[in-house]
């Protein structure tokens, strides 16, 4: 690789690489460094039942993920139908974008330090949402918090999820690395 065409590192992963890592290593008696947990997609997830109704509130689902994720999200589709609340197979019904990479990192950046500072009476995130697998699923429930989404565009206020999938295999790791990488749990 020519050195103008050298890529950069986010700050966020050179932050993992210099400073996570070797904690974890020591913490955890660790002996390899590829057995240190690591990020390896946050998936966001934004569904949107109004739609039914309403089918340019999905469209407004796409721009605003687009511009959270700076990636093209997914169209997801309803997989039966449901007579109760009017839902017909193959009827969209939500978005979803699945980062990886440098854009996983930066999205992870300015999810922990610009967007959760900015939720109101934020007092910190539960230590109970780790699936078994060192997953962690995290659910804000207004897109608006978020910098990139312009407040005057948006005509239905709607909630969204947040897959932190890692390497962990275990909560306790994944507990441990989100937390040296900066994410604000409760006490």
């Amino acid at each position: 690789m020519s050195p103008d065409k050298k890529k950069t590192l986010s700050r966020m992963r050179e932050f993992y690489q210099k400073q996570v890592i070797p904690a974890l290593m020591t913490k955890y008696g660790l002996k390899n460094v590829m057995q240190v947990p690591r990020l390896e997609k946050i998936v966001l997830n934004m569904g949107v039942g109004k739609a039914v109704q309403d089918s340019k509130l999905i469209d407004e689902a796409v721009a605003v993920l687009q511009n959270i994720s700076g990636q093209k999200p997914v169209v997801t589709k309803a997989k039966k139908a449901i007579s109760n609340f009017k839902l017909r197979k193959n009827l969209p019904i939500g978005t979803k974008v699945t980062l990886r990479g440098e854009r996983m990192y930066e999205f992870f950046d300015r999810l922990v330090s610009i967007t959760m500072p900015r939720i109101r009476d934020f007092k910190g995130i539960s230590r109970k949402s780790f699936d078994g697998h060192g997953n962690y699923t995290l659910g804000i429930k207004e897109q608006i918090v978020f910098a990139e989404v312009d407040r005057d565009k948006i005509t239905n206020i709607a909630g969204m999820d947040i897959c932190i999938c890692t390497t962990a295999g275990k909560d306790e790791l994944g507990l441990a690395l989100l937390e040296e990488m900066g994410m604000p749990f409760r006490k």
